[in-house]
């Protein structure tokens, strides 16, 4: 492939990725990164900049987000819209390793490459700043909160947001266990919808010497953790990533507290629902609520059942996809057509719902580790190769 990008800028962008590696910062509460990305425009000169975007109000009355930022380099020519997506955040881990640019946040660390997604997009808009596309306009947007499926819905709801609506919009994420360059795509669903539930029981405490004169909801957690197994077939190696396909990971256990003499009263359970397609995830998780709810009342306990880290499935439109495709030929980039969706899910999905979208896969190495592993860190050599995709789609797209 060719990259236009010069070696000095190369070198600008991998610092600069390293700069975001050493000050990750969680869900919503990226204001640092965000502001380095208005920084960086200053002198990247894009026509307009919209700053705060995406925020929301946790159900304690937080208030998160409002840290997206997106650049738009206007050709001032008529012209449908593109957008290139990219993710502001990182991962409550502890990173474990030895590189001099490691993280300096305790339990904060950029281990899915969203560092290197920003710093691709960074690059973009290097060349945008040099060569405005002929017609039409191009939109960078640095979202936050990709991590809990919050930052996209958060962003595509804010009224400042909707003067920007594309007419269709890119993603990419590296991918380890793929040779270094190599594209994996593919039309349709590409990531799994998933969706993390939390089933509380409240009864009543008793004596440890009594339990029979309380309510445990031990009885109950067990009960729902052994059905919620028997409505998973993910594991089983023969299942199809289909419509029947259904994943329920057990995520966290709580029961009473830490101590010897009292028969407990409250427990959770706490799991992630993963599905391929958004209507076989309602039907799970009625299937799930309706279990919960009838061993409830089998033991005569409360049962509040709630939400979070929601996730629609990710469906890669034809038409985008196909734009895809002819920027890897025309960019000489290896790729391979996938059959099934990724398991792990994507809150790009989103996008999806307001224009034709694609989120691509670009491979960060064999022998990579694994994204979220705490000793994860983003191949800088991918920075000149997605921004050479990207730029391509611009090219063939507005001139």
């Amino acid at each position: 492939m060719t990259t236009l990008l010069t070696s000095t800028q190369l070198e600008q962008l991998t610092d600069f990725r390293r700069l975001l590696h050493r000050h990750p910062e969680l869900s919503g509460e990226e204001a640092g990164t965000a502001q380095r990305m208005i920084d960086a425009f200053e002198i990247l000169q894009p026509d307009q900049v919209i700053t705060r975007l995406g925020s929301w109000q946790e159900p304690d009355g937080t208030t998160l987000g409002g840290t997206g930022v997106a650049a738009v380099y206007d050709s001032g020519e008529p012209g449908p819209t593109l957008l290139f997506r990219c993710e502001l955040d990182g991962l409550p881990i502890d990173e474990i390793s030895a590189l001099p640019y490691r993280s300096r946040h305790p339990f904060q660390a950029h281990l899915c490459g969203h560092d290197g997604h920003m710093a691709i997009m960074r690059g973009l808009a290097m060349r945008l700043s040099e060569r405005r596309p002929a017609k039409g306009r191009v939109v960078l947007l640095f979202q936050p909160a990709e991590e809990t499926g919050k930052g996209a819905k958060a962003v595509l709801s804010d009224p400042k947001f909707a003067p920007l609506i594309p007419d269709h919009a890119f993603a990419l994420h590296n991918l380890p266990g793929v040779a270094l360059g190599q594209v994996v795509v593919k039309t349709g669903s590409i990531c799994c919808a998933s969706r993390g539930i939390r089933i509380t029981y409240d009864g009543k405490t008793s004596h440890a010497s009594m339990p029979q004169d309380g309510l445990s909801p031990v009885d109950a957690i067990l009960k729902v953790v052994e059905g919620l197994q028997d409505l998973s077939n993910g594991l089983d190696p023969n299942q199809a990533l289909d419509n029947t396909f259904k994943l329920i990971t057990v995520t966290h256990l709580t029961m009473g507290e830490p101590c010897y003499g009292v028969s407990p009263s409250h427990g959770e359970i706490w799991a992630t629902l993963r599905t391929v397609t958004d209507q076989a995830m309602e039907e799970l998780l009625k299937s799930v609520h309706d279990l919960a709810l009838t061993t409830a009342g089998q033991f005569e306990l409360a049962m509040t059942f709630g939400e979070d880290d929601v996730f629609e499935a990710c469906d890669n439109s034809e038409e985008t996809t196909e734009i895809v495709h002819q920027s890897l030929e025309a960019e000489n980039i290896p790729v391979q057509f996938a059959d099934v969706p990724m398991r792990f899910s994507e809150d790009f999905g989103r996008f999806s719902a307001h224009c034709p979208s694609t989120l691509f896969f670009i491979g960060s190495g064999e022998d990579q580790p694994q994204l979220h592993n705490p000793d994860y860190d983003f191949p800088d050599e991918l920075i000149g190769i997605g921004c050479g995709i990207f730029e391509r789609i611009i090219r063939q797209q507005l001139g």
